[in-house]
């Protein structure tokens, strides 16, 4: 009788606790204007890449999860500014700055190790996006383009699952 009661309350405790979510969201900053967009896919983020109207706003952004680019949301705008993840490094902070009335004119990628890709020009009103769980990493980018470039950024933050992790295991580099 002791061990039925013993184990009872083991699977009473067990159940009472929390499953912890390490999902969080950074809210949106810009105008909202035009349509919206995702920079979803499966896997981790492996690269960056972005777009600028020179000398001023972000015209077009794109992300590679594991071996494989999303579509580019925005406009190629010149040549793109670019970063590839090493092994292991993950995003963790995304900075910059926007004009409240039309665009985002600048984007700082900040990495686990430090490293830094900064894109566009360093004026008008400043973001910071961070996880709020030192264990996530960004998992993908949301907002608004209209088709001149991006008008609204926010950050998605999350643990990548392992069904994640192991989805692209088998695919060509």
């Amino acid at each position: 009788m002791f061990s039925y009661l013993l184990l009872s309350m083991l699977c009473a405790t067990s159940l009472t606790q929390p499953v912890q979510d390490y999902y969080s969201f950074s809210p949106t900053v810009g105008s909202g204007s035009g349509t919206s967009f995702m920079t979803e896919g499966v896997g981790k983020i492996t690269a960056v890449r972005v777009w600028e109207q020179t000398g001023s706003y972000i015209t077009g952004i794109q992300f590679r999860y594991d071996h494989i680019w999303t579509n580019l949301v925005g406009r190629i705008v010149g040549q793109p500014q670019e970063m590839m993840l090493h092994s292991g490094e993950k995003i963790v902070q995304v900075s910059g700055k926007y004009y409240s009335s039309n665009y985002i004119y600048q984007l700082i990628f900040v990495t686990s190790t430090g490293r830094l890709l900064i894109c566009g020009q360093p004026s008008q009103t400043s973001f910071n996006f961070y996880p709020i769980y030192p264990e996530a990493e960004l998992r993908l980018l949301s907002g608004r383009n209209n088709g001149n470039g991006i008008t609204a950024l926010g950050a998605h933050w999350g643990l990548l699952s392992l069904s994640d992790a192991n989805v692209n295991k088998s695919m060509p580099a």
